[in-house]
């Protein structure tokens, strides 16, 4: 999958304590947003200047066995740091919603395919729309198919 060894864990405390919970469970704890108990996902990036391995808890937003990420950050100005690791290394992307992480191809999404995955994703996490009115940038949504 990926080199260990070049893992940097995030800088806030709350997600990487949550990243090394729902490893070490095989995803059967802290699999959650908080105290929200919505269901989350862990996404493994290749970092897109430093090339080191990164992981992020996002919400799970699942159809069909695809996987929407949505690039939110709560509606702040500019995008995730994740979204341009996902742009300069899209074909070394795992998800990670259970035991094992397995690898994905992800793409952007536009148009009607991305108003039917944002659906989906505002469904599964209602605070998205209240997202998107807060920001003036349109977040970007992906979909991550299983390889």
């Amino acid at each position: 999958m990926t080199d260990a060894s070049n893992y940097a864990p995030s800088p806030r405390e709350w997600v990487s304590t949550q990243v090394a919970e729902y490893e070490a469970s095989g995803g059967t704890k802290a699999n959650t947003l908080r105290e929200t108990g919505l269901p989350i996902i862990v996404v493994t990036t290749t970092g897109a200047r430093t090339g080191a391995i990164r992981k992020t808890p996002l919400m799970r937003v699942e159809h069909d066995g695809e996987y929407a990420l949505v690039a939110s950050v709560g509606g702040a100005p500019k995008h995730p740091v994740w979204y341009f690791n996902l742009l300069a290394h899209a074909d070394s992307v795992f998800i990670q919603d259970g035991p094992e992480p397995f690898a994905v191809s992800i793409r952007e999404l536009s148009g009607a395919e991305k108003a039917e995955w944002w659906e989906r994703a505002v469904s599964a996490y209602p605070p998205y729309a209240d997202y998107q009115v807060k920001t003036e940038r349109q977040i970007p949504v992906f979909v991550a198919t299983p390889r």
